[in-house]
């Protein structure tokens, strides 16, 4: 389970699946963006049920459902932090690209 505050991480451990630290992170941040644009999508849907062409200030602000919503997807722990407790628990897949030089033929 992933928590909203900041953690240390060790290093070593991140590096240990890749062999290599950088690689890790890399995988995390790709990751993490994945679940940062579906949790946006998703917050997206919900608020364009409440979308109206009317520009009335009385409605904007006595949308308590609108604003509940809004206050449950700013509690979700952060897309950084679920990505790498998914690396961290192997849930992400990921696969390493071929070098390119050893396709090169001459």
């Amino acid at each position: 389970m992933a928590y909203a505050s900041i953690e240390t991480r060790d290093m070593d451990k991140l590096g240990e699946t890749t062999g290599n630290v950088y690689e890790s992170v890399a995988i995390i941040s790709k990751r993490a963006r994945q679940i940062a644009v579906n949790i946006k999508e998703e917050l997206n849907t919900k608020l364009a049920e409440f979308a109206s062409t009317v520009d009335n200030l009385e409605e904007i602000f006595e949308n308590r459902e609108q604003i509940e919503i809004s206050k449950f997807y700013e509690r979700l722990p952060k897309a950084t932090n679920v990505a790498i407790e998914e690396f961290l628990e192997d849930k992400v897949m990921f696969r390493a690209r071929e070098d390119e030089q050893d396709k090169l033929e001459f």
